[in-house]
């Protein structure tokens, strides 16, 4: 069957966003739409796409779980030897974006990338179920690998050797703190007359709010 995509069209009517009803603080204002994801029962509302570059501007964008947030920035946890970990040690800039269909609500954040702690990383790793601890140290991220059978070898040997014995974190695998500079929350609006609300860092640190056309 021939799908013609360009007629592929929704028209978003829930609901506006208007500058009276936001926080003037962005972290606030994420929150109060967090959790009305989760109120929702949306899958894996803390699902979003993360955008990195190389040194050269080449862009790469994949799928990542935020697992902490607040007004440092936005945290998710990863190989650092990965693409996007090496990525980010040498182009500390990233983009991210969290889109909501049923609630026809996108948020965008840009900003520069941090390591977090090795103390919050060791937190966050001893938190996680002992078989993603387990793949943390199976899986050599972005490498090419034979086939799917050298793997699960490799994670059976690890599972052997960690039995009854607590894993350490891998001194490789951790977590990036994106601090942002801009958070847009974008509303969708009939006719494609979207609202967009930017909040922009200024240089003493406090938000500037601007309205964007859609």
């Amino acid at each position: 069957m021939d799908i013609n995509v360009a007629d592929l069209r929704r028209d978003y009517t829930l609901k506006g966003l208007s500058e009276k009803d936001i926080h003037p603080n962005p972290f606030e204002q994420f929150q109060t739409w967090f959790e009305q994801a989760l109120a929702a029962k949306l899958p894996e509302p803390n699902a979003m796409t993360i955008a990195t570059a190389t040194p050269e501007g080449k862009p790469f964008a994949r799928m990542v779980l935020l697992k902490d947030y607040d007004e440092r920035g936005f945290v998710f946890y990863t190989n650092y030897e990965s693409r996007k970990g090496q990525h980010l040690q040498k182009n500390p800039w990233a983009a991210l974006t969290f889109w909501w269909a049923q609630l026809e609500r996108q948020i965008r954040i840009t900003g520069q990338v941090e390591q977090v702690s090795p103390p919050e990383s060791d937190r966050y790793f001893h938190s996680r179920p002992k078989a993603s601890q387990i793949a943390a140290w199976a899986s050599h991220q972005s490498q090419v690998i034979s086939s799917r059978q050298v793997l699960e070898q490799r994670l059976q040997q690890l599972k052997d050797k960690y039995e009854n014995q607590e894993i350490p974190r891998p001194p490789y695998w951790g977590g990036f703190r994106v601090i942002p500079q801009e958070i847009e929350f974008w509303q969708g609006r009939e006719s494609r007359l979207h609202d967009r609300l930017l909040y922009r860092r200024q240089d003493d640190g406090a938000w500037d709010i601007q309205r964007l056309c859609p």
